[in-house]
């Protein structure tokens, strides 16, 4: 007996090809809309979002961060049973060492390459506010932030124009700085204070701030996109979580790890096309306290914590879905 697919066909998708990150709703056949241009495809060939494990890094840790693409990232600062100041560089195969900060922390923030990258803020034994930056072998001292705090997403293609926003002192905090190579600068502050969270961001002047823990424990699954004054509301995340990665721009983003509760770790993964999250791939391993680097399409996973007191050295690379078409 023919099916109804077969019998009627199948119904044709609208979607901008441009945006679209997630195809695990599109098959073979299916016919496709292409708002982008006005175009009527059929799908020859559609896959999902994966993520890969990669090479560990040679010193396991949480609470560190990160700067790069998928295959040149670098890994700076974090924590072992110790604060560490130890930098790897990623080359797509395999983690070397670097070049170690002048300041011992985990907590910490970072944004850049690999060759340009700046760490900010942190805790030692006290919460700092100082600023590192690397040249692709050695880290030199840059210009203190205002507040000091740890906890904090960071975003910044590179080490002379970076923002700093969220974390916490005492308390959770809503402020942002904007970084210019030398000196840090106040912005307007987010809608919500928070710690824990993640950002992604190409500049100083465009940026996105997700996830994190507001109140309390709870975390939350609000997102706030920064024009380089101030903070608008985005759209919410599907999973509330904090301790997570992130990376891409304030348009194309990726949200991947981290907890819903101080002891639930999840491996769940979200892109974002600048108004709405999508589901992703799912990490090879749960863990939160993570770093991450890249874009939404080829991100790096390193690093994190997997609860029972285990540090985490290892590395995924996430490959974004793949669309085949034929206009007709």
């Amino acid at each position: 007996m023919s099916t109804y697919t077969q019998l009627r066909g199948t119904k044709i998708l609208k979607v901008d090809t441009n945006l679209l990150t997630n195809f695990s709703n599109l098959q073979p056949g299916q016919l496709v809309l292409d708002t982008s241009d006005c175009s009527l495809n059929v799908v020859q060939c559609a896959t999902i979002p994966v993520w890969s494990n990669g090479s560990a890094l040679n010193v396991s840790r949480r609470t560190l961060a990160g700067a790069g693409t998928n295959t040149s990232a670098l890994a700076f600062g974090g924590f072992t049973t110790v604060n560490v100041a130890c930098t790897e560089s990623y080359n797509g195969t395999s983690w070397s060492t670097g070049g170690a900060m002048g300041t011992t922390r985990c907590a910490l923030a970072g944004a850049g390459t690999n060759t340009a990258a700046l760490a900010f803020g942190g805790l030692t034994t006290v919460v700092v506010a100082c600023t590192e930056s690397y040249n692709g072998s050695t880290w030199s001292a840059g210009g203190a932030m205002a507040t000091a705090r740890y906890r904090l997403a960071g975003a910044g293609a590179s080490n002379t124009s970076a923002l700093a926003f969220g974390g916490f002192t005492t308390v959770n905090v809503a402020c942002t700085e904007s970084y210019n190579g030398t000196s840090w600068s106040t912005g307007g502050a987010m809608g919500t204070a928070r710690q824990s969270l993640a950002g992604a961001g190409a500049s100083n002047t465009a940026a996105l701030a997700f996830g994190g823990v507001a109140i309390g424990v709870t975390t939350v699954v609000c997102t706030e996109s920064y024009n380089g004054s101030t903070w608008t509301a985005g759209g919410v995340m599907g999973t509330a979580r904090c301790a997570l990665a992130g990376d891409g721009t304030n348009t194309a983003a990726l949200a991947f790890g981290g907890a819903t509760t101080f002891t639930t770790i999840v491996s769940c993964t979200e892109s974002y096309n600048g108004s709405t999250w999508t589901a992703g791939g799912t990490m090879v391993t749960a863990r939160c306290f993570l770093a991450g680097a890249g874009t939404n399409t080829a991100a790096l996973a390193f690093g994190g914590f997997g609860g029972s007191a285990t540090n985490m050295a290892c590395t995924e690379s996430y490959t974004s879905g793949k669309f085949l078409r034929r206009k007709i």
